[in-house]
């Protein structure tokens, strides 16, 4: 959508439907999209063995788990930039990018100088030795000169996410990709007069290609938004709270997935080995429920911007019937599937817990759904804080269950997705119980509606 156009004549207005599905499509493609460097950098580096393999595996887990520390540079950029132009405050959303990219770089500096001397420490923490650790340290040294660039990136896909741009960011994934498997191909087993540099290769190839795309994403924003020198420190301010507050959630979500493992790993090799694989699914599936989580956000935070909160709630009525629908198709997917599935993901022995929890976590599909689309929605609105306080409650709730389970009773791991199939239905209840009827503070509540 053009930043120039007038609210009222969004097409959201006369075809939601169409217009939320063309928005989230792209959405999803990135999201597939962005995950595959990961993947192309296992596939040439398993080639050299178990060592560099297994220091691949510290590096990214180690940088991963930094990263998402700042998904508030996107998310939080993504609202702010959506409610600006539904004001059509275009100096407002030059403000929030520049800001934006201006906190990427620094945080992205940041990471630099603490990362180098810490390499070391963070691979013995997590558990690498010797050969292992020493190849740890130096994909992690040179991944950190990436950090700045996977956060400016970041921060540039959720401007323009924003401005409801959702193919632009998916190029440049794409793009990111094509390069990031070509410098592989060149550098991790070397060519001609280039020498094979192994795990050194991999870490120069994504960092080189994420350079890339951020420089790509940054430059389509300025030209598009504009520069601005006109930085304000509460707007700052406003996105560090985000922060915060996004940090102690996604802390919490991570803290109660690490808790069902830890319970499922308890029970034997074979509960281990089923929760896993139905645990690996469920988050590629969440892809799909990502992308309507991200669109439902920008659509959301445009008219909330606007004033329009009936086309707001609208906006969260359709965006919730796709995620029920995408749920059931889903959990048709996997009842059908399941013979097939269990054949592919899991050894003979663990077939019958997987059968079990896996028609466990099946028939909740519908109900996940709701919970990443409510998430999605409350984004649009600034509902950062809400959003924590369910998640604690409803990780509170499920970690008592996981507590009470007993690792030796045959049922343990069925017992485990009982208890995160509750942990899955608070979420989705409060968050739809903060539009209909509109719970507490509600920014969506039906009362401030003209419906």
């Amino acid at each position: 959508m053009s930043p120039s156009a007038q609210p009222e004549q969004h097409p959201f207005i006369q075809r939601p439907h169409r217009t939320l599905l063309t928005l989230a499509v792209p959405v999803l493609f990135s999201l597939i999209a962005e995950p595959l460097t990961g993947l192309v950098d296992t596939a040439f580096v398993a080639r050299l063995g178990a060592e560099p393999l297994a220091a691949l595996g510290v590096g990214t887990m180690a940088l991963s788990s930094i990263f998402w520390i700042f998904g508030f540079l996107g998310i939080g950029s993504q609202t702010e930039v959506a409610q600006a132009l539904g004001r059509e405050r275009y100096e407002r959303a030059a403000r929030i990018a520049n800001l934006a990219f201006v906190l990427s770089l620094l945080c992205g500096a940041l990471l630099i100088v603490l990362g180098l001397p810490a390499a070391g420490p963070i691979s013995r923490l997590l558990g690498a030795e010797d050969e292992v650790r020493r190849q740890a340290i130096i994909y992690m040294r040179i991944r950190l000169w990436g950090a700045p660039a996977v956060l400016l990136m970041l921060a540039a896909f959720g401007v323009l996410r924003g401005r409801q741009d959702m193919r632009t960011p998916l190029w440049i994934a794409v793009t990111v990709n094509v390069i990031n498997m070509a410098l592989d191909a060149l550098l991790i087993t070397g060519y001609g007069p280039i020498p094979a540099l192994g795990v050194t290769g991999a870490a120069a190839a994504t960092a080189f290609s994420q350079w890339v795309g951020a420089l790509w994403a940054a430059s389509v924003v300025l030209r598009s938004l504009g520069r601005t020198t006109d930085l304000r420190l509460s707007e700052a301010t406003d996105l560090l709270k985000v922060g915060r507050d996004l940090f102690l959630r996604t802390g919490m979500l991570t803290f109660f997935l690490l808790l069902t493992t830890r319970v499922a790993t308890q029970a034997g090799a074979e509960s281990g080995a089923a929760h896993q694989a139905i645990r690996q699914f469920w988050t590629f599936t969440a892809l799909g429920l990502d992308a309507l989580a991200i669109t439902a956000q920008s659509l959301v935070g445009y008219f909330i911007g606007a004033g329009d909160i009936r086309q707001a709630r609208r906006v969260a009525a359709v965006s919730a019937e796709w995620a029920v629908a995408l749920g059931a198709v889903m959990a048709g997917g996997m009842w059908i599937g399941r013979d097939w599935l269990a054949r592919l993901l899991v050894p003979p022995a663990a077939w019958p817990l997987f059968l079990s929890a896996w028609l466990t976590a099946t028939w909740i599909q519908p109900i996940n759904a709701l919970a990443f689309v409510t998430d999605g929605i409350h984004w649009g609105t600034r509902d950062f804080r809400f959003l924590r306080n369910a998640v604690f409650l409803a990780t509170g709730i499920g970690a008592i269950l996981l507590f009470f389970i007993n690792p030796a009773a045959p049922d343990a791991l069925n017992r485990i997705w009982l208890a995160t199939n509750l942990w899955i239905g608070i979420r989705a209840g409060l968050g739809v119980a903060r539009v209909w009827p509109g719970i507490g503070n509600a920014p969506l509540k039906i009362k401030r509606a003209a419906e």
